[in-house]
């Protein structure tokens, strides 16, 4: 009864805040008490009991009474931090606050004469109780005050960390704390693993959605290309001005990194325990993801009315990026790289028993915790790439790019993915270490095939292309990318993954595809640059290979004769209007998939999504590299830069290279303008059309001298003897094949070139769009965002 009595209190308590006209003294105590001392609410309970509407007209009609609400709040939980929390009335106090802050901050971001409000220097409603507050915060901006406290209260003994009292009576004075010797979990730079305290668990968890919601500012803004522009949030919480940055990076790392959600491996367990800590982690990972936000070059706060941006022209050190980048230790990398495979994981565990073990759910912030690792710490990527172990990183991906093909509401998930791979095989041990025979058994919807890492690799990318729909287009240059990246190192693809990539080659070689958008070509581009690459570098154990090229010898053939008169342009065009499916499956063997898989489905109707940026084009998220003959990679750029003026004087960009990036390289659109560009780029698309001289421009580079070679030499052999053995049996060819050697036959081997990720602006933008996305959409128990006014990215129902 008592709980039921506390929440009518609190509402009248609220109702009464919302309707008064008179402002509200700061000085009342007795009726601010009734919001956060006198009642006990969960925030599920704030969330129901304090509607949308009551506090937009709180904002509106009643803005002092909304400035007291966020002073005396905050001023409790300074009081809080200050006091560490001795008593369980205080605990409850500061949880209550925290709650009401997580209710209220999304309507002060949503509106923009609002926004500067915390980071003015002396709210106008709370000077009443000003002298409430320590001398040297009574300056501070209520920001800063209220992100000091909740680093604060995240090391606050016997309330969400461990005491260490000698005894009954001894206190741990707040301010004197080492909050280094009260990091929550073993791991990175710290030994002991303190005991498990769910209680601690549910109020970090608490405090972090409170953090992650101040650092939501950034939803309410619009996606912007200024990668300068700092969240004034993040770049204070992890700055110097933050004693517990890295005692609290150190602890969200570890937390996420030691998670086990499979516990004991006792069957059916998480139906039988909550499990406090799950909750914890995925927040943990979301605060990381968020706040490892790189100042890109020379940063600046964005313009404000507050006094503290104006004190700072350039913002401080992201402590948190400074951390991350300077971890070297071996065995911290293991801790971390392992943590994050087991957890990626999860999802693909398979048993006996159905849903006896848990799966969870946040694994697009688990892949762009580990983009950041990768990105911010080279010697972590180079660790990663150092054993197998980049493997138990690689066969989740791949089984998450596989299972959201034909989900149009998990595009950015498909991104991601891409985008980690792109990364990794720019490094020449990716493609060294895909050699590693594939022995799991992790049910995929695609063909059984018996083969290495790299043969997985393309049977779920040629799934991707064949199956996926239709918004994954632009993501066939990078997919291509990865392919030609790591082709140079791959000892030997199975007959499966050989025949696939022929059956992409036919597909993007048709005429009506190749004259239907002005670069199409580019994709035929690639895969001729991979089969060179194996060719050139790895004949000797590729018969499969060479055996499907000499198969399909006519795709080669026919590319070499491709007509471009424009009576046959004209033709092909025709075609196209009759059969406009983008890639036919025709001609591609599909085969049984594996067993225990499920197809990829389309997301079911109402699935809400939140849009994307505009992605660059293939040529901006690359920078080509070749490597020398001591294994070093020399950046092409210069070379590139002196031969540059023919090639615009040729009209056209170079054969691999996209246009798609070109006009839109600083210039971000909401899913609805992307919507309103496709209709008019498909406009402009009917307006361009391939004329003779610009199939002829890119006809005369198709690299097929190396393959045509091959041909040349291999196909009367073959043909001789099947003819003098009168074999049809394959095994006979591929043993011939096997044994044979080109060698002085083919032309001189070309140098190797790599197209390496390179970070921009656009790619900065993409990340910060789509991370907030997810953040958005996976927060719903409280729905902390939702119906609020975010234009960062749209919210759309599938």
């Amino acid at each position: 009864m008592g709980s039921t009595d506390s929440k009518l209190n609190f509402r009248k308590a609220v109702i009464q805040l919302t309707t008064k006209t008179q402002p509200v003294e700061a000085t009342d105590d007795a009726f601010w008490d009734q919001l956060w001392a006198d009642s006990s609410t969960t925030v599920q309970d704030v969330f129901a009991l304090v509607p949308a509407a009551e506090i937009r007209a709180l904002r509106e009609e009643s803005p002092s009474n909304l400035a007291t609400l966020c002073y005396k709040a905050v001023e409790k939980l300074v009081q809080g931090a200050d006091s560490g929390c001795p008593g369980e009335r205080e605990k409850q106090v500061v949880l209550n606050c925290t709650r009401i802050l997580t209710r209220i901050l999304p309507y002060i971001f949503e509106d923009q004469d609002w926004r500067g409000f915390f980071w003015s220097t002396v709210p106008g409603a709370g000077r009443a109780g000003a002298e409430d507050l320590d001398e040297d915060d009574g300056a501070r901006p209520l920001a800063e005050s209220l992100l000091l406290a909740i680093a604060d209260l995240l090391f606050c003994p016997d309330f969400t960390v461990h005491t260490h009292r000698r005894g009954p009576d001894s206190v741990e004075n707040m301010q004197s704390i080492d909050s280094c010797e009260y990091i929550w979990e073993a791991g990175v730079g710290f030994a002991q693993s303190p005991p498990l305290n769910y209680i601690h668990d549910l109020n970090r968890a608490e405090l972090l959605r409170l953090l992650l919601t101040c650092f939501s500012e950034v939803m309410y803004l619009p996606a912007s290309a200024d990668e300068r522009t700092l969240n004034p949030w993040v770049a204070f919480f992890c700055s110097a001005e933050n004693r517990h940055a890295l005692p609290l990076f150190t602890s969200l790392l570890n937390v996420v990194s030691a998670y086990d959600p499979v516990g004991y491996g006792i069957p059916y367990n998480h139906l039988l325990f909550s499990d406090y800590r799950e909750q914890l982690v995925e927040q943990a990972a979301q605060i990381l993801v968020v706040a490892l936000e790189h100042d890109g070059g020379a940063p600046r706060r964005p313009s404000s009315p507050s006094a503290v941006e104006e004190r700072q022209s350039s913002g401080p050190e992201n402590l948190f990026v400074n951390y991350l980048s300077r971890i070297h230790r071996e065995e911290d990398f293991d801790f971390v790289l392992k943590g994050l495979a087991r957890l990626l994981t999860n999802p693909l565990m398979q048993t006996y028993l159905p849903n006896s073990t848990k799966k969870i759910q946040f694994h697009q912030e688990l892949l762009v915790l580990f983009w950041k690792l990768c990105d911010f710490n080279k010697k972590f990527l180079f660790f990663v790439l150092k054993s197998s172990d980049v493997l138990d990183i690689l066969v989740p991906i791949l089984f998450y790019l596989n299972d959201a093909r034909a989900d149009q509401s998990r595009v950015g998930l498909m991104h991601i993915g891409v985008f980690i791979l792109l990364l990794l095989s720019g490094e020449r041990n990716f493609g060294v270490r895909l050699n590693k025979p594939y022995a799991l058994h992790v049910p995929m919807d695609i063909p059984v095939f018996t083969g290495t890492h790299a043969d997985l690799l393309m049977v779920v990318f040629h799934k991707i292309i064949t199956t996926g729909h239709q918004r994954l287009q632009p993501l066939f240059d990078c997919l291509l990318t990865i392919v030609v990246n790591v082709s140079p190192y791959l000892k030997s693809l199975s007959m499966v993954s050989a025949n696939k990539l022929l059956h992409l080659l036919e597909a993007f070689s048709t005429s009506w595809f190749l004259f239907s958008v002005a670069q199409n070509h580019h994709l035929v581009f690639f895969l001729l640059e991979a089969f060179n690459n194996i060719i050139q570098y790895q004949f000797d154990g590729n018969c499969n290979l060479v055996y499907a090229i000499i198969r399909k010898r006519n795709i080669f053939h026919q590319l070499a004769n491709l007509a471009s008169d424009p009576a046959s342009i004209q033709k092909a065009l025709q075609r196209k209007r009759k059969s406009p499916d983008v890639i036919s499956r025709a001609g591609s063997q599909e085969t049984v998939s594996m067993e225990g898989s499920r197809p990829a489905v389309p997301a079911e109707p109402g699935t809400l999504k939140a849009s994307l940026v505009a992605m660059p084009g293939i040529d901006k998220l690359t920078e080509k590299s070749q490597v020398s003959e001591d294994g070093t990679m020399v950046s092409v750029v210069a070379v590139a830069a002196a031969e540059r003026p023919e090639r615009t004087a040729a009209g056209g960009t170079s054969d691999t290279e996209s246009n798609s990036g070109k006009e839109n390289e600083d210039v971000f659109y909401t899913e609805a303008e992307m919507q309103k560009r496709r209709v008019s780029s498909a406009s402009s698309a009917s307006l361009w059309t391939p004329t003779q001289d610009w199939v002829l421009s890119w006809k005369s580079k198709l690299p097929l001298q190396t393959i045509m070679r091959l041909l040349q030499v291999l196909v009367p052999q073959v043909e001789k003897i099947c003819i003098d053995k009168g074999l049809t049996d394959e095994s006979e060819i591929l043993k011939f094949l096997q044994h044979g050697t080109l060698v002085g036959l083919l032309p001189v081997p070309h140098p190797i070139l790599i197209r390496k990720y390179q970070a921009n602006a656009g790619t900065a933008t993409w990340f910060r769009t789509y991370m907030w996305g997810v953040v958005y959409l996976r927060n719903v128990d409280p729905p902390i965002w939702y119906d609020t006014d975010v234009r960062l990215f749209e919210i759309q129902k599938m």
